[in-house]
């Protein structure tokens, strides 16, 4: 539906362009216009209708969009006006003083619409606004000419404050660029120096810590190199220790006294340690230097668990020690048997060892397509802070005293070292009076 117009007026003389101008600056300000937006208004309806008026009379049509965005509409329509293309280039220049602005032909004449927002902040147009508006314009009388004039000469020189004060705001804006781009210029530069230090220490650190790594790689292959020489040369003088004592001990030897025997029996239970540490040692070396290569093939956990459970069965010798393994949630895993058999074994030998009352339970169960072995004991416990440290060689958490057997500080590590060989991972969670929980996460399969 057509807006009813605010006000419509005919130019036909000259002097009708100041009315115009006039009645076009009353609109806008009686609408909501701000006055910068009157004033583009007032001059694009006079240089529009100064054009029109060559070629005869103009009807200059107001009216204003109440739905929506509120927009201020001025049409003003010429019957019987040339190529509507070639008025419009005419207007090209007053098309920027307005937000919209077309020239249209519909074969009876020339009509130019043109447009204008009102701002945010303006006054709603309700329909009682609107008819007071139209009241008012209509009781609206322009001023003459010469009024005009001097309305205009005063706007002109105000808009010269403003462009003088928008040049100095300029001149000073770019003082301070200037000022600014020195001073972004001269950090530049000695943030360039710095960065180009920093960097050539960067290198200097990383070329030290590259030394540094290969002087711990050489460190560490000549340390697995010594374990391995040194456990190997001591296995053979051990081994003949324990030969002797059985020797000794034997029903075909002279018969010993009971001190003798005694003696003798320490001898032997010292070299079988001794020869334990050393074999550790000896497994430990290979793992650290990666000489174990794991043989692939499905295993079947149920001999693993009853071959553990049967081994290990003499160690539970203690009626306060519930030592059990489960029968395997899992049927099959594909890894290595002998280094999967010998992790939990160090597991469970370690918990027995460590655990004077309660129970050490073996289980295992699928996670996410993995296998998890659990080995859970009501032990001693181990604090939050030693937790990773009981995977370090030689080292015991302090105050802890095996209940049976000995440790050498070795087993743990080398678990650890195989789990990572069978592409898993070996972690401890543990409270420090109740027990605790190592866990080993192996791939189903490869």
């Amino acid at each position: 539906m057509t807006a009813e117009p605010l006000m419509r007026i005919r130019l036909r003389v000259e002097q009708d362009i100041f009315v115009v101008r006039q009645l076009g600056r009353e609109v806008a300000r009686t609408v909501g216009l701000e006055s910068q937006d009157q004033t583009r208004v007032a001059t694009a309806i006079s240089e529009i209708g100064r054009v029109l008026l060559t070629a005869g009379y103009a009807d200059v049509t107001f009216t204003a969009e109440t739905i929506g965005v509120p927009t201020l509409h001025v049409a003003m329509a010429q019957p019987g006006t040339g190529p509507a293309g070639r008025l419009a280039e005419q207007l090209q220049q007053v098309g920027r003083l307005v937000d919209t602005m077309e020239v249209d032909d519909d074969g009876t004449g020339t009509v130019v619409r043109m447009a204008r927002r009102l701002p945010p902040g303006a006054p709603r147009l309700t329909p009682d606004r609107m008819d007071e508006i139209r009241a008012r314009l209509a009781r609206h009388v322009p001023g003459t000419p010469l009024d005009e004039l001097a309305v205009q000469n005063q706007q002109l020189i105000a808009a010269l404050d403003e462009v003088r004060a928008q040049r100095d705001d300029l001149a000073r804006l770019n003082a301070e660029l200037e000022e600014t781009n020195r001073g972004v210029m001269a950090l530049y530069n000695q943030l360039s120096q710095e960065l180009e230090e920093t960097n050539r220490g960067v290198v200097a650190l990383y070329a030290e810590l590259d030394e540094k790594s290969a002087q711990l790689a050489a460190a560490s292959e000549a340390k697995s190199r010594f374990l391995a020489n040194v456990s190997h040369e001591l296995r053979a003088p051990v081994t003949a220790i324990i030969g002797l004592g059985r020797l000794l001990t034997d029903s075909g030897s002279d018969e010993l006294t009971t001190e003798q025997r005694r003696q003798v029996d320490l001898i032997r239970g010292s070299a079988t340690d001794l020869l334990t540490l050393v074999n550790g040692l000896l497994d430990l070396a290979k793992a650290e230097a990666g000489r174990i290569e794991p043989t692939w093939s499905e295993v079947d956990l149920r001999a693993v668990f009853g071959q553990l459970r049967g081994t290990l069965r003499p160690l539970a010798t203690r009626p306060e020690v519930d030592f059990t393994v489960e029968e395997p949630g899992i049927p099959t895993l594909h890894s290595d048997e002998v280094l999967l058999a010998q992790v939990l074994r160090n597991l469970l030998t370690n918990a027995l060892k460590f655990t004077e009352a309660g129970s050490v339970r073996l289980s295992v169960r699928r996670i996410d397509g993995d296998a998890e072995f659990v080995v859970a004991d009501t032990g001693y416990g181990i604090p939050p802070e030693l937790q990773e440290r009981i995977f370090e060689e030689f080292y015991q958490v302090p105050g802890s005293k095996p209940v049976s057997g000995k440790g050498t500080g070795l087993g743990l590590p080398y678990a650890r070292r195989l789990a990572g060989i069978l592409g898993g991972a070996l972690r401890v969670d543990s409270t420090p009076g109740e027990g605790s929980t190592f866990t080993l996460r192996l791939p189903l399969a490869s």
